[in-house]
């Protein structure tokens, strides 16, 4: 019987090209060429269904209004992401596609993820805002106040370009400060753990040293270049920050996450240096006008207690009209013992 007529053993006919093939085997072709084929591709969908399990691999799929496909970010890469993947953002991944034999299906292990245009970035912002808000951080019952004149200034910033040299130039003029500046990268890789880092070791040193304000700053870019101050570990050592936090990033447009959890927001580097202390020519003035005060009021009040003294003084009688009763008495009496003893003296002769 012909192993095509449909017996009910499977026969292999002589010269027959199509032997058999083991399900391992068929999924290990599909492995091989599925891989070659697509080595290296960029997918662009939606996040969805987006988990990270507690080996550290992350595990989501990207789909589009037609269609599905699962993805997965191995450990090593996920912990290089430029951002946290959330379901529905908008993404573009990088990698190659791959079949999973234990379920006979595809899927693409991504090397990078990047968000699809500023239209996703802002859904992130708003995204993280959101969640951050929720737990707290943002609450103005989190502000502290300023110190008014603090001792030292730590200031978070790159120690090249001209954000700093505002910041020192703008603080000698106003009232010359010691200042202390941590060096970060205020974008690109690494620089949100630098800026974090930053922040809180500045709240890590001794009592003595650490200083009484800090100042979190970067020039003007834009919504990428600001990223770093977008992301939760920047936000989080803000918000946790033992020392207020002036945030000045970006200029006056320019609204980061940093903003909202920072004591005081300063539209510019410059506005930070501002608000940070007052100008000394006019706490002299304003100590030297306190003094005049003090001296002119104290020389009203003494004007007035005269007067009040005058005043009282000339209702009182005089000392004159005080003795002369008692005067005119005594005249009296002495008239009278003259008298007396006159009178005594004659009758004692007698």
């Amino acid at each position: 019987m012909s192993s095509r007529s449909g017996g009910l053993l499977a026969q292999m006919p002589p010269g027959d090209n199509a032997p058999p093939l083991s399900v391992s085997e068929i999924s290990g072709q599909l492995k091989r060429m599925v891989e070659d084929r697509f080595s290296h591709v960029r997918i662009r969908g939606e996040i969805s269904g987006f988990k990270r399990a507690a080996s550290g691999h992350c595990y989501l799929a990207l789909k589009d209004d037609k269609a599905v496909i699962d993805g997965i970010i191995w450990k090593g890469t996920a912990q290089r992401l430029p951002f946290r993947p959330e379901d529905g953002l908008d993404v573009i991944a990088t990698g190659k596609l791959t079949t999973f034999p234990g379920r006979s299906k595809y899927q693409i292990t991504i090397e990078s993820l990047e968000l699809a245009g500023e239209g996703a970035l802002m859904q992130l912002f708003e995204k993280l805002k959101a969640r951050l808000a929720a737990e707290g951080l943002f609450d103005p019952e989190r502000k502290r106040a300023l110190p008014f004149l603090p001792r030292t200034i730590g200031v978070v910033t790159s120690p090249t370009g001209s954000v700093i040299r505002d910041i020192l130039h703008r603080l000698a003029d106003r009232f010359p400060s010691h200042v202390l500046v941590w060096p970060v990268l205020v974008q690109g890789e690494g620089a949100a753990g630098q800026v974090a880092a930053a922040v809180r070791g500045f709240g890590a040193m001794p009592e003595g040293e650490r200083p009484d304000l800090l100042i979190v700053a970067r020039g003007g870019g834009s919504i990428e270049d600001l990223w770093a101050f977008n992301e939760e570990p920047v936000v989080r050592a803000i918000a946790e920050s033992v020392i207020p936090v002036i945030s000045a990033v970006g200029h006056e447009t320019d609204t980061t996450l940093a903003d909202f959890a920072a004591d005081r927001r300063a539209p510019t580097p410059t506005a930070a240096a501002e608000i940070a202390v007052p100008v000394r020519s006019e706490l002299l003035a304003g100590v030297a006008e306190l003094g005049l005060r003090a001296t002119r009021a104290m020389n009203r009040s003494h004007a007035l207690c005269r007067e009040r003294l005058e005043a009282r003084a000339q209702r009182l009688p005089r000392l004159a009209d005080l003795l002369s009763p008692q005067q005119q008495r005594a005249d009296d009496l002495g008239e009278r013992l003259r008298a007396a003893l006159g009178l005594q003296l004659a009758h004692a002769r007698g």
